[in-house]
């Protein structure tokens, strides 16, 4: 009978030291906050552009009377299309002139809420930076009481493996209350199902 010793620098000792990088890793990214300034800039600059539709859509509804928009947008439409598609005729025409009506209506309102997001693009930023903060606070707190739950919950099945039926029932018991102290899940965050 022969022993041999197994270097450290073995295939298996290699992977096994990786693997365990590499859960470390995933569960410190899945610790971190996933709240970003970009993305509630974004939200923001979202919700500001289609208000701006909005208002411009209104807008331009109000100044100009139904008839008269309609009527100003059909001229240029007209002309653009007779300007630029000499050889369309019939229906192809017809439709031409209305989409060209409906691009000029679009791009008046468009205009619009690009002029009215970009006024706003102060208020936006400072709402960007004050909702990241409140936000990310939100999610430390949720993030940090999950790990305490975790550990918890971890201790608890630990603690059940060893214990007789009396410890069992106590166990059961702190299982139940902590159940019952569910951490809760911010706001913000929109849960699908």
């Amino acid at each position: 009978m022969s022993l041999s010793v197994i270097p450290l620098n073995s295939f298996a000792f290699k992977a096994n030291s990786t693997t365990a990088k590499k859960s470390q890793n995933s569960t410190q990214k899945s610790n971190q906050n996933p709240v970003s300034r970009k993305g509630e800039t974004m939200n923001l600059i979202k919700g500001t552009f289609i208000a701006g539709l909005a208002l411009g859509a209104r807008l331009l509804w109000e100044i100009f009377d139904s008839e008269f928009l309609f009527e100003t947008a059909g001229n240029k439409a007209v002309k653009i299309v007779d300007k630029t598609k000499k050889s369309a005729s019939g229906n192809k025409k017809m439709f031409l002139y209305l989409g060209a009506t409906v691009a000029i209506i679009a791009a008046g309102i468009s205009g619009f809420a690009l002029l009215y997001t970009m006024f706003n693009a102060p208020k936006i930023s400072y709402n960007s930076k004050l909702n990241t903060f409140k936000k990310g606070k939100e999610m430390d707190v949720y993030i940090g009481a999950n790990e305490a739950e975790k550990e918890i919950y971890t201790q608890l099945s630990s603690k059940a493996k060893l214990a007789d039926n009396e410890e069992k029932d106590k166990l059961k018991e702190q299982y139940m209350k902590m159940k019952m102290a569910k951490n809760h899940v911010p706001d913000f965050i929109r849960l699908n199902g």
